[in-house]
Order: C-alpha cells, then sequence, then structure tokens
C-alpha cells in the first residue's frame, strides 16, 4: 500500500484491500501467482471487479489486450524469454486489473518474475504520487522492454543464419533445421508482441484516465519500444523468409554447376567409348584369358570408381 507516493505495508491478507482504499490519497497493488477461483472471487468482491474480467484472468492464452469495464480495465499481457542456446521463445501470461486506485496483477505461475517489476518501480519513485499510471508503466516497460530484448536476440540468431547461407560449403541440413526453428520462434513472438502496440495505444487514451500528465511521457516511451518491436518483427518475418528463398537459390545454382561439370566429364569420356564401341576394339591385356588378369582387371575398377567418389566427395558434388 502507498500513501501519498510513499511506501506505508506490505504482506497484508486481501480483506483489508477495500479497508486501505477507503482512505484518502491510498494506491493498492496485489500481486497473485497461480490463484484459485475463491481468491479471485474474494478480491472481485473487494474491487467489484467484472464477472468476465475475472474470467479472463483465469482462462489461457489469452491475446494482449486491454479491455474496459465499468469502474476499472482489465490487461492481457505476455512477457517474452529468447534461449540463444535452444533458438526457442518462451512466454509467461499475466492478467491485471487497473482501477483507479488499485492494480491487481495475476500470474499463471512463476514464469513470470515480478522482482524485475518491484526494482522499477524502486528506481522510479519519483512516479509514485501518480498512484496507479506509476505502478502500470513499470509493469509495462518491464513487459515491452523484454519483448524488444527477445527480438534484437532473435535479429542475431537470423544474422548468424545469412552468415551460414554463404558459407564456402554450407550444411543444408543445419540452416533448414535453424531456418525452421527461427521461423517457428518468430511465429511466437510476433504473436504477442504485435498487438502490444494497440493496448499501449489504448490505455493512453484521455477518457481511460490511466496516464496522467506526469507519467504520460513515459508511456509514449513504451508505446515508441513497442512500436519499434512490432516493426522489427516484421522486418524479420520478411528476413527469414528471403534466407531460405536465397538458400534454394543457391542450391539450385551450385546442382546446375556440378551437373555441367559431370556432364563435361561425361562427353569426354562418351568419346573414346563410342570409338571403340562402334569398331568392336576387344584388344587383349596382359593376363587376358586368366584369373590372375581378371582380379587385376577388377581390382583398376574398383580403384578407379573409388577414386572418383573421393574426388566427387571432396568437391561436395556428392
Amino acid at each position: 500500500m502507498y500513501r501519498d507516493g510513499v511506501l506505508q505495508k506490505e504482506d497484508f491478507p486481501i480483506d483489508d484491500v477495500s479497508d486501505f482504499l477507503a482512505e484518502p490519497d491510498t494506491t493498492v497493488w496485489v500481486d497473485l501467482c497461480a490463484p484459485t477461483e475463491a481468491d479471485l472471487a474474494q478480491l472481485a468482491g473487494e474491487l467489484g471487479l467484472h464477472r468476465l474480467a475475472v474470467e479472463d484472468a483465469v482462462a489461457e492464452h489469452q491475446r494482449p489486450k486491454l479491455d474496459r469495464y465499468d469502474g476499472h480495465a482489465f490487461l492481457a499481457a505476455y512477457a517474452v524469454q529468447f534461449d540463444a542456446a535452444t533458438g526457442r521463445v518462451t512466454t509467461a501470461e499475466l492478467g491485471a486489473f487497473v482501477t483507479p486506485r488499485a492494480l491487481v496483477t495475476v500470474r499463471k505461475d512463476d514464469g513470470f518474475a515480478i522482482e524485475p517489476v518491484v526494482r522499477r518501480w524502486d528506481q522510479a519513485s519519483e512516479l509514485a504520487k501518480s498512484g496507479v499510471p506509476f505502478l502500470l508503466h513499470g509493469l509495462l516497460d518491464h513487459v515491452v522492454d523484454g519483448q524488444y530484448e527477445a527480438v534484437q536476440a532473435l535479429d542475431d540468431e537470423v544474422e548468424a543464419l545469412e552468415d551460414l547461407v554463404f558459407a564456402d560449403r554450407p550444411d543444408s541440413s543445419e540452416l533448414q533445421r535453424r531456418s525452421f526453428r527461427l521461423r517457428k520462434s518468430l511465429t511466437a513472438l510476433r504473436r504477442v508482441v504485435l498487438p502490444m502496440r494497440e493496448v499501449i495505444s489504448s490505455l493512453m487514451r484521455p477518457d481511460l484516465q490511466l496516464a496522467d500528465e506526469l507519467t504520460r511521457p513515459y508511456f509514449e516511451d513504451v508505446h515508441d519500444h513497442a512500436r519499434q518491436a512490432a516493426e522489427q518483427t516484421e522486418a524479420l518475418r520478411e528476413l527469414i523468409a528471403t534466407v531460405r528463398e536465397t538458400q534454394l537459390n543457391l542450391q539450385g545454382n551450385r546442382l546446375n554447376l556440378i551437373m555441367k561439370k559431370v556432364t563435361g566429364w561425361a562427353a569426354v569420356i562418351a568419346v573414346p567409348t563410342a570409338v571403340t564401341g562402334f569398331y568392336g576394339q576387344n584388344v587383349p591385356y596382359p593376363g587376358n584369358g586368366t584369373p590372375a588378369g581378371f582380379w587385376t582387371s577388377t581390382a583398376v575398377v574398383l580403384v578407379l570408381s573409388l577414386g572418383l567418389y573421393g574426388i566427387f566427395k571432396k568437391k561436395d558434388w556428392l
């Protein structure tokens, strides 16, 4: 509980929320991690929350959004982390009830760490007098910064993929695995990043009174970061498609070059083969008609075949 922008009390029962809100110049933050239906029902009774908003807070896989109800709003957002070792994006869902003097965060599990948000509030204590806008800004700033960092990390991975495409001897299977893995991660990231532009733009509307004069510039900064993350996500989507298309074109060109070389060697060999075949030449060779000659010719065929295989393998034609 904050009073006049100063933290006054922590770790109190939910039953005390309505008592604190009855006092002037107070702001309350309630954090619920994996709450039960009874917890949410108790909180809904304390703050007068709409039944549909409570259902959205419990439901899984909500789209990032901001819904307005009589006397409060409901926010759904996702924290994002990108694991460079696996190339996977993990998301943690968060719901938030926003009232004129209270902010309630509902986390589905511990995947959404609340400690970094608290540190942001402590570092921006000069904004605490704004009450709920101060709390809401710190929360959204943490969410959007995490999304932007994930986009930047994914951008680095795409650049590394580009370098592999133009390597001297690219590993096609590895390129294909990384390409599809990054596309899957980008799809998951895009699903939670793009709607944040509209969410932040909506909560900055004057009629909602969720951003006062003191915090409005800070909300605009968060909105700018959300817009940059969304634009870069769209650019990465096109870039990954271009990388894949370039890879296929390079593979086609390289295959054509190999076929041209092999065809040239086949043409050189075909000329003497055609002449000897036309005249039916059968010149006796040393050991002709003897077992030793048979095994000698067989060994020569095997050696020449293995030699050609080795040459083609070294040139990466096979």
